[in-house]
């Protein structure tokens, strides 16, 4: 008999092998390709091209495995599609963790039974109507949204309705936007149900991963905790899928094969027939329209628990205060800060960017250290005294030989955590300050760390976004945003978008258990419009508006864009390439193509960058007529194409 077996690499189709075994759709495989053995899946079709003639090759063994399900099967194809990627790349992402499927691992999973304590939670009333609405319609799929302001309890709700997916025998899993949110996550699920769930994110041992991997095949593992990639786990029984922090740009995969988790979440849960919530402060604007559109339920929030109020906004306007050289901390901003520290609270300067500084230069010759394989400043990161492009890598020692003579005489300018937290040190000499930022809390020691700001041993907190993102700090009230004009800077469609859920987020951490909060904006600018509409207590509001700039110019949610960009090593010949590929492909796509343009980042890895927009309808026609013309093409050698559906940075 012949068989269509799918393989993990850059084919759009599978291969046709014989077996003399009965394999079913969904069975894994050893297969002969070339001159060495690859594992594959028994596919739902056999490739369209039958026109040639090739030798069948034998299937070398099956694997005494779970098969990998149909319905999991339809989603990889539909994902495919949906994404312009080859099927075999989608299949890759599932097959991420079945290092060996021989060896079934004998270890025991703690919570392969989970006993589910069996305690009583006191919700609110608003709490238990949430519950009851997201339980009502708990047995097939539809999409729903737990909005509730920072700090409301939203965990709390869907760790309920969670208890009796688990005790029904169906597996669950929750999606967090950050690995660093996993451990301080854990422990509360922990407390709450009494068991371990299993943690998985590209951190996680190769060991460790094929344990979960194959657990979670037989159906054993019940709940998994885990970031994009835990989307692709061959479950054998989902009852139901979580995506904490809908709205986060972290979903977005930017790497390799390109796709919004959530997105991919909500399809995969429709393939499934099972149901799925979204929980969120401030909605994405694709998700606030779909409220609106009546396509997902929802349930609201409205207070924090236990009634603790959400913290005060003050401006200290920079243009009254004059701060000291080398400073960007302004007096009165230090008198405040005083003031929270005598009663003991905790304090967060925030500032989005890491390192010391963004742009070293020298006083003498004026040039600045930029990176040789991207069109981007050298950060400067004085706790490791190497300057670091954030793109790609490269490091370099702070020394270089002045064009004029001698050595560079360096400026550090603009601000970064480090440089802050300086200052900070400074300021108070006395207290324990930590900074906050994926340079700090992706290490082994992050969890110890958070346990001492969770327990005020660490009185100031200097941090990025990182720490926007669901942390749970009980005393700190008060934030100082030290540069709000930074954010607001910039050409992003989603711009606005981003800061309104930012700074809702920021100011989520503080005030969360009842004591009076402050979030003081450092600005130079007068308009304080902008500050009061997105830290406006109705979000509603402001992304009401949005969505009527969105539909007026005809942007996302209500038309679907695609990038396309072309890399090369030779500029003059990829902006030849450009003009050549638009030419060929503007006829026949279902879309309006815009481009060519170079890349705001022009050069990334040692790669010049050209970039295209494809804009069109909300159906599956665009990305189908792409997929069909993009094979057509014949690309110069050294000149390569990625595809973005539904991109989120412009870069």
């Amino acid at each position: 008999m012949i068989f269509p077996i799918l393989l993990p690499n850059i084919f759009n189709h599978p291969f046709t092998y014989k077996s003399n075994i009965d394999l079913k759709i969904g069975d894994y495989v050893l297969v002969p390709f070339g001159k060495s053995k690859i594992k594959g899946v028994v596919w739902d079709e056999f490739e369209k091209d039958k026109k040639r003639n090739f030798e069948v090759k034998s299937v070398l063994k099956r694997y005494e495995v779970t098969p990998l399900k149909k319905t999991t099967i339809k989603f990889i194809n539909w994902f495919s599609e949906y994404n312009i990627i080859p099927k075999g790349m989608a299949l890759k992402l599932f097959l991420s963790g079945s290092n060996d499927l021989e060896k079934f691992p004998k270890e025991i999973i703690k919570n392969s039974k989970p006993y589910i304590k069996n305690h009583l939670v006191n919700l609110s009333e608003d709490q238990k109507k949430s519950l009851k609405k997201i339980n009502s319609s708990n047995k097939k799929f539809r999409v729903h949204v737990l909005l509730g302001t920072t700090g409301s309890g939203k965990t709390i709700v869907y760790f309920e309705a969670l208890k009796d997916i688990i005790n029904k025998g169906f597996q669950c899993l929750i999606m967090l936007p950050e690995i660093g949110l996993t451990s301080q996550f854990e422990k509360k699920f922990i407390e709450f149900f009494g068991f371990n769930p299993a943690i998985w994110h590209s951190n996680i041992s190769k060991k460790n991963k094929g344990l979960i991997w194959n657990k979670v095949a037989n159906g054993d593992l019940k709940v998994v905790i885990g970031a994009r990639s835990s989307l692709f786990l061959p479950f054998k029984k989902l009852g139901l899928i979580i995506v904490d922090e809908e709205h986060d740009q972290s979903f977005k995969q930017d790497d390799g094969v390109k796709y919004n988790a959530r997105d991919m979440a909500i399809t995969r849960a429709s393939f499934e027939n099972i149901p799925i919530n979204l929980i969120t402060a401030v909605p994405s604007i694709e998700t606030f329209e779909n409220i609106k559109k009546g396509k997902y339920e929802f349930s609201r929030l409205s207070k924090r628990y236990k009634n603790a109020s959400l913290p005060n906004y003050e401006i200290i306007n920079l243009n009254n205060t004059k701060l000291e050289k080398q400073s960007w901390l302004s007096n009165k901003t230090i008198e405040k800060v005083n003031l929270h520290l005598k009663k003991n609270d905790q304090v967060l300067f925030f500032l989005n960017r890491r390192g010391f500084s963004p742009n070293v230069l020298c006083n003498k010759c004026f040039s600045s250290f930029v990176c040789p394989n991207c069109s981007i400043n050298l950060v400067y990161h004085k706790n490791k005294n190497n300057l670091l492009c954030h793109y790609c890598g490269y490091k370099s020692d702070l020394k270089r030989s002045c064009k004029k003579e001698g050595n560079c005489e360096f400026i550090f300018s603009g601000p970064g955590v480090e440089r802050i937290s300086e200052e900070v040190k400074r300021k108070f000499p006395e207290k324990k300050i930590q900074i906050f930022s994926s340079d700090t809390m992706n290490k082994k020691d992050s969890k110890e760390k958070i346990e001492k700001i969770i327990n005020n041993e660490t009185q100031i907190l200097v941090g990025t976004q990182l720490i926007s993102k669901g942390f749970h700090f009980p005393s700190l009230n008060c934030i100082v945003v030290v540069d709000i004009d930074l954010s607001t800077q910039g050409h992003d469609l989603r711009g606005a978008e981003k800061n309104l859920q930012l700074y809702h987020q920021l100011s989520g951490r503080a005030g969360r258990t009842g004591k009076p909060a402050t979030v003081y904006f450092q600005t130079y600018d007068n308009n304080t419009k902008m500050i009061s509409e997105i830290t406006n207590k109705n979000p509603d509001i402001f992304l009401e508006r949005e969505l009527y700039i969105r539909k007026k110019n005809k942007l996302p949610p209500f038309q679907r864009f695609i990038s396309l960009i072309l890399t090369g090593d030779n500029e003059i010949k990829l902006e030849k390439e450009a003009i050549n590929f638009k030419n060929f492909i503007k006829n026949k796509i279902e879309g309006k193509i815009l481009g060519p343009v170079n890349a705001p980042l022009f050069r990334l890895k040692k790669k010049f960058r050209i970039r295209f927009l494809i804009r069109g309808l909300k159906s599956m026609k665009l990305q189908s007529s792409i997929a069909k013309i993009i094979p057509k093409y014949k690309f110069s050698s050294g000149i390569k194409l990625s595809v973005d559906v539904d991109p989120i940075n412009f870069n």
